[in-house]
């Protein structure tokens, strides 16, 4: 495993700049947003893709920095009702996809995305019951008409270009949430789904980030260290379904903090052990989201935090027995 950051929070650097700051800290790979959510402030695929010069000033500046790139990230509602934002969202994710073929990359990162209740919704309708029977019939039309056809094909044209490791970040109010759904959409489209694992959204579910990882195995294809605080107070009167602002951190009944903030050093050595008894030999990347430290300060002590936890070395033979 190496240490890893998502620079999306470092959007205000230069790549140049950002690359030798995070190395400064024992950072070893590199997660770069190119699309979608994430933006494009340190790789945007429609400059790089129509320049030459610059594509090869990129991989220089990736090069001369001795990191590497763990994923291209485009996180994206592709499936989005709305057909103008689906389309701008698909067009981000194959822009993504020759990014990684021009990088050498193999894998990206996204949301699995999620659809409307039907063919004129105007918004996406994330089901959280099975009753009344009208949500399962919402389910049925998400998953059969709209999301397994999508990611089939989207799979043959990642893979024509060279793309077979698509990484979905289990995440709440998409139709990809949980360890469940992960292979869930794994099972129906084929191995190139995956699961880019980040504890803080399993988290506030009540989910076990430990048992998830368990449970996923090789289907982990990247892994993003992130914490989640749970307000035990928040959460005994309103429960875990909170639409509040992330801004409103003392009414809120979870927030998102950088990695120790929220669950102990014993949870996250967990979660490192866990990461190696299923294999996973590859990043473990920071997303700096603590609404409560700049980001600077976050991925500091993050860096901190992981630097001495992560396992690097092979087990090597086990010769006390």
């Amino acid at each position: 495993m190496k240490l890893g950051v998502l620079t999306v929070p470092l959007y205000g650097m230069s790549l140049k700049d950002t690359l030798t700051y995070l190395k400064g800290l024992g950072v070893e790979m590199v997660e770069i947003g190119c699309g979608g959510f994430p933006g494009k402030g340190h790789c945007d695929p429609d400059v790089l893709l129509n320049d030459a010069a610059k594509l090869a000033e990129f991989k220089q500046t990736i090069a001369e920095s001795g990191l590497t790139i763990s994923a291209l990230s485009c996180h994206a509602n592709p499936v989005h009702p709305d057909k103008e934002k689906a389309a701008a969202y698909d067009r981000d994710l194959r822009n993504a996809v020759l990014m990684a073929e021009a990088l050498g990359i193999h894998q990206i990162n996204t949301f699995s995305g999620c659809p409307g209740d039907c063919e004129t919704s105007k918004h996406p309708n994330w089901v959280t019951c099975p009753w009344p029977d009208d949500f399962l019939e919402v389910l049925d039309y998400q998953w059969n008409d709209v999301l397994i056809p999508y990611w089939k094909e989207f799979v043959v044209y990642a893979k024509a270009h060279g793309v077979n490791k698509i990484a979905f970040e289990p995440h709440p109010g998409f139709c990809v949430y949980n360890p469940e759904t992960v292979l869930k959409i794994r099972e129906a489209v084929g191995p190139e789904l995956g699961a880019n694992l980040d504890p803080s959204h399993l988290i506030w579910q009540g989910i076990d980030p430990v048992q998830a990882i368990k449970a996923l195995g090789d289907a982990i294809f990247h892994f993003h260290a992130k914490d989640t605080k749970v307000d035990a107070y928040n959460t005994a009167v309103n429960g875990v379904l909170d639409t509040k602002s992330y801004g409103d951190e003392l009414h809120r009944s979870w927030i998102f903090r950088t990695v120790g903030y929220g669950t102990d050093t014993a949870m996250w050595k967990d979660i490192i052990s866990a990461l190696r008894l299923v294999g996973y030999d590859h990043a473990v990347s920071i997303e700096h989201e603590d609404s409560l430290m700049s980001s600077k300060e976050g991925l500091e002590k993050a860096c901190a935090f992981l630097k001495d936890m992560i396992i690097r070395e092979d087990k090597g033979e086990t010769f006390w027995f």
